[in-house]
C-alpha cells in the first residue's frame, strides 16, 4: 500500500472505531472466568446435602469433624483418573489448584526436595517457563524471587530442545511451568513425543520438578477433543516417577470459588508434601467434598457435565473465530489459534502492536488481559500475543467486543505501517 491508501484506510478504521467508542460499552473478557449459564449448572450441588442427610464418609469418618488430611477416598479416585494417577498418590485440598502450587514451591523453598538443600539456601534458583503461558504461574516464581528463563512454546509444546539443553547443563534450574493440555493461552496440547521426553529429563539438579497443571484435562469443545499422553505412567516406565508433581480442579466443573483442588505426584515427594501440609491444617473441607461426589459421582458424571458447559462455551469460541476471520482473515494484521478446548484464544498481532492493541480496546469499554501478561516479568519480546477469553461475556455482547477487538487491531497494525513510511 502507498502512503495514501494507508491514510484513507486509517481515516476509515478511525471512524469505525470512533462509533464503537461512542457506544459507550463495559465488556469484559480479561479472564478466563466461567459465565453466569456456567455457574447455573452446578447450582443443584447445594441441594444434595441437608441436616438429615449421613455426613459420615466411606471410611466411617464424620465428615463434620477433623481429620481425613488426603481428603475423602472417593475424590482421591476421581482426580486420580482425571490426572492418570493412582489415588493413595492424591492430596485432595481446598478450592485452589493455585493455592497448592504456591505451596508447592514454598515447601521447596524451605524445605526442599529429593534431599536437596531448600531452594531458599541456594545461591541461584531458576525456573523454566514456556511462553505465552499463564500468568499466575509467573507470578507466583516471581514473588518467591526465581529467576524466570523463556522458553518458546510450540504447536507440539515447549521447545523440548531447549528444554533438555538448560536441563541438562545447568543445576540451578529447579522447575518448569506446563499446562499440558488445552494450554493457556495457546489451547495446544502437548504431543506424545514432548511428553515422552519430559518423562525422559536428565536434569543436572536432583531437585528439579515439573510443574504438570492440568487445569483443562476435560475442557473438550469439540467432537475430536485432543489426547494427553499420560505423564506419570510414561515416568513410572523410566523410573523417573519423582519428577513430575501434578495439578487439577473442579473450578471450572463446578464452582471456580467454592471447587475442590488436588495434586499427586510419585511416592517421596507426596510423602514430603504430605508433612508440608501437616503443618497447615488439621483436615479439608470434607463437607464441600461430599456434595462434589454426590453431584460429579464419577468421571462419567464429570463427562456429563463439561458437556453441559461445552454446549455453553461451544457457540462463544465460535464467534470469535468467526470474527477473526470475517475481519482479520487474509489481512497480514493478526495470526490465530484454534483450540479444541480450553479456555482462551491466543492472538499474536503484528510485532509492536499489542500494547496499542489492548489500550484501544479499553478505550473502547472491552477489557483485556494486559499485553505482556503472557510472558515472564510481563514483557513480550515482540509486542504482539493477545490472550482472548470469551467464556465469561454472553454472546451478545462478545460479538460487540470482538468487533471492537478487530477494527483496534486493523487500526493499530495501519498506524504501525504509517509509522514506518515516515
Amino acid at each position: 500500500m502507498t502512503k495514501k491508501e494507508l491514510e484513507a484506510l486509517h481515516s476509515e478504521l478511525q471512524a469505525k472505531y470512533d462509533g464503537f467508542k461512542a457506544l459507550g460499552l463495559k465488556l469484559n473478557m480479561a479472564r478466563g472466568k466461567p459465565g453466569m449459564d456456567q455457574l447455573e449448572l452446578s447450582m443443584p450441588m447445594l441441594d444434595v446435602l441437608s441436616s438429615s442427610a449421613s455426613l459420615t464418609a466411606s471410611t466411617g469418618d464424620d465428615c463434620r469433624n477433623y481429620g481425613m488430611a488426603d481428603g475423602l477416598p472417593e475424590m482421591q479416585a476421581l482426580f486420580g483418573g482425571m490426572l492418570g494417577v493412582p489415588a493413595q498418590n492424591v492430596i485432595v485440598g481446598g478450592n485452589s489448584s493455585l493455592n497448592m502450587m504456591f505451596d508447592t514451591v514454598s515447601c521447596a523453598m524451605t524445605h526442599g526436595f529429593g534431599g536437596c538443600t531448600p531452594w531458599s539456601r541456594q545461591k541461584s534458583v531458576k525456573f523454566l517457563c514456556p511462553a505465552p503461558g499463564y500468568d499466575r504461574h509467573f507470578a507466583v516464581t516471581q514473588y518467591f524471587g526465581i529467576e524466570m528463563i523463556t522458553v518458546p512454546m510450540t504447536s507440539e509444546g515447549p521447545d523440548m530442545d531447549m528444554v533438555e539443553k538448560l536441563v541438562s547443563e545447568d543445576e540451578t534450574i529447579k522447575g518448569i511451568w506446563c499446562t499440558p493440555k488445552y494450554s493457556n493461552p495457546t489451547g495446544v496440547t502437548f504431543s506424545d513425543e514432548t511428553v515422552r521426553r519430559f518423562a525422559s529429563l536428565k536434569p543436572a539438579a536432583k531437585d528439579f520438578r515439573i510443574f504438570w497443571d492440568n487445569a483443562y484435562c476435560v475442557h473438550d469443545l469439540t467432537d475430536t477433543p485432543d489426547t494427553l499422553l499420560n505423564l506419570y505412567e510414561e515416568c513410572v516406565a523410566r523410573g523417573t516417577e519423582e519428577l513430575p508433581i501434578l495439578f487439577a480442579s473442579t473450578s471450572k466443573i463446578t464452582f471456580p470459588g467454592a471447587g475442590v483442588a488436588a495434586m499427586a505426584a510419585g511416592p517421596q515427594n507426596i510423602q514430603v508434601l504430605r508433612e508440608h501440609f501437616s503443618f497447615q491444617t488439621i483436615g479439608p473441607d470434607k463437607l464441600n467434598q461430599l456434595r462434589h461426589i454426590a453431584f460429579l459421582r464419577d468421571q462419567e458424571g464429570v463427562a456429563e457435565q463439561m458437556l453441559r458447559h461445552r454446549r455453553i462455551l461451544e457457540p462463544k469460541f465460535q464467534v470469535v473465530l468467526e470474527k477473526l476471520e470475517q475481519q482479520l482473515g487474509g489481512k497480514g494484521v493478526a495470526s490465530w489459534t484454534h483450540p479444541n478446548g480450553g479456555y482462551f484464544v491466543s492472538v499474536d498481532v503484528m510485532d509492536g502492536c499489542a500494547k496499542k492493541v489492548v489500550s484501544l480496546c479499553a478505550q473502547a469499554g472491552v477489557t483485556l488481559t494486559g499485553a505482556g501478561a503472557t510472558f515472564p516479568y510481563g514483557k513480550d519480546p515482540r509486542d504482539r500475543n493477545i490472550r482472548v477469553a470469551p467464556t465469561y461475556p454472553p454472546v451478545a455482547e462478545l460479538e460487540k467486543a470482538m468487533d471492537i477487538f478487530c477494527v483496534s487491531a486493523c487500526l493499530a497494525a495501519c498506524e504501525k505501517l504509517l509509522e514506518t513510511q515516515e
